[in-house]
């Protein structure tokens, strides 16, 4: 109680250990680097903590040498109390295509055998035919499925829609749903609006995801937790702000000052954020972290660009020596989403749309190449445009041939057992399998390097005897 008016009780996320290091470093932070601090992580008093899924499976085993399974199950290993958070992409599990029915199951089984409590689980279309597998098998395998919103900007994106997305993930069977906003851009009022239209037509515990990106990211929290939202993402302040999620300590200050109970503890956040201060130095001398995504940047309120996105976005064209190009990409993405139907700009189609954006300035003329996650987006295989496509782009790319309008993964033949004999013994387990079904030549690497590692592991032994 505080002056007599009962305390109201909102939750925290904590998100350093996958979006934050996704947005801020390209999701290069390795195992070693946070180890030591899981056990405080796991009495801070947190909601849950997101852990794994998104960038991290293709990041730890293309950069990182790590096995991504094995990872979840050290974290589950020192995080026993607090819940663990992943975030799905539906029928793309993790990758940047769809997959067979049998494989979203299995995966989201083996995630939740491994470790995981809660799946975040979304489209990039909104096109919930493309959840409603994954969201079906969480369920049957006693995780908790969270249905996710991609919250965006556009002509042809209002309240109602949203609303309606959110009674949509009710049916489904959802125990809860998240607005995903995942490049910063929601206002505060437009979250008061939303989160109080949502909780007036759901009886589901509502969670706002968004960035600091344009610098709006604490004052629409803060407006959402007034409207009645139950839960918020926030990031350990040495890891927060820019294109990350607002400090946790922050948010959690500014809350209890107003009456909110948050159940963090102030002196175990202290000491997680003290040990992260020198992991994200070590990232600052290395040039991994880039101080322009340490800023507020207003012109994403234009272009839209998320917070992991940027990050790769800068990394992709200094490889190219043309980092001078940013504004110029930054620009012609609007345009590239307009004629692609304004799909809110999350994974996969924020690399979609990027890489063609980036091509069409690299080149200096629009559409001279265009890629095949494009040709295949236009096709209809990653589900329904939100708007119209632009017709001069749809016929030099399809023709005369007509989209399909079935939901894609309808036509994909079961892959698992397929997989399974064609990687052999080089796969260990089903994660093993898995993981190849998701990057099969990079996977098929570290799993060759694996197996080099242990031959060589074994020669040391014998020879010390």
């Amino acid at each position: 109680m505080q002056n007599g008016v009962k305390t109201m009780k909102i939750n925290i996320t904590e998100t350093v250990l996958i979006d934050a290091n996704q947005s801020l470093i390209a999701t290069r932070m390795p195992f070693e680097d946070f180890a030591e601090v899981l056990g405080l992580i796991d009495e801070a008093g947190y909601h849950s903590v997101e852990c794994w899924g998104g960038a991290t499976f293709d990041s730890c085993l293309r950069y990182l040498n790590e096995d991504p399974w094995e990872r979840l199950r050290k974290i589950k290993s020192k995080i026993k109390k607090t819940k663990l958070q992943m975030l799905l992409r539906g029928q793309n599990l993790l990758g940047y295509k769809h997959y067979p029915d049998d494989v979203v199951r299995k995966f989201v089984d083996h995630s939740i055998k491994n470790g995981i409590d809660i799946i975040r689980i979304f489209d990039a279309l909104n096109d919930f035919r493309n959840i409603e597998v994954a969201m079906d098998q969480t369920l049957k395998s006693g995780g908790h499925a969270q249905g996710a919103i991609c919250f965006t900007l556009s002509p042809i994106h209002n309240i109602e829609n949203y609303v309606s997305l959110g009674k949509q993930l009710e049916e489904m069977g959802a125990d809860s749903v998240c607005i995903k906003d995942m490049s910063g851009i929601m206002g505060p009022q437009e979250a008061y609006d939303l989160i109080t239209a949502l909780k007036q037509t759901i009886k589901l515990p509502v969670v706002l995801h968004t960035h600091s990106t344009t610098g709006m990211g604490p004052i629409t929290y803060f407006k959402a937790v007034e409207a009645g939202c139950d839960v918020i993402d926030c990031a350990i302040s040495a890891f927060a702000g820019g294109t990350s999620q607002p400090a946790t300590e922050s948010m959690h200050f500014a809350l209890k000052q107003s009456g909110y109970e948050t159940g963090l503890k102030e002196n175990i956040l202290k000491e997680i954020n003290d040990f992260f201060k020198p992991v994200k130095e070590k990232f600052v001398q290395t040039g991994v972290l880039e101080p322009y995504v340490l800023g507020s940047d207003t012109d994403a309120l234009v272009y839209q660009v998320p917070g992991g996105m940027l990050s790769n976005l800068i990394a992709q064209l200094k490889q190219q020596n043309a980092l001078d190009k940013l504004p110029e990409v930054l620009q012609e993405i609007p345009q590239v989403r307009k004629e692609l139907g304004y799909p809110p700009l999350v994974t996969p189609m924020s690399q979609i749309v990027g890489v063609q954006a980036t091509t069409n300035v690299l080149l200096g003329e629009r559409y001279k190449s265009i890629s095949k996650e494009v040709k295949s987006y236009l096709k209809g295989e990653y589900g329904k445009s939100p708007g119209e496509l632009d017709a001069e782009l749809v016929k030099k790319v399809l023709g005369d041939e007509p989209p399909i309008t079935h939901r894609f993964a309808d036509t994909l033949e079961p892959e698992f057992e397929k997989a399974k004999e064609k990687i052999g013994s080089l796969a260990k387990n089903d994660e093993d399998v898995l993981s190849y079904i998701a990057f099969p030549q990079i996977a098929e690497k570290f799993f060759m390097d694996r197996e080099e590692s242990a031959a060589l592991k074994v020669s040391y032994s014998i020879t010390k005897i």
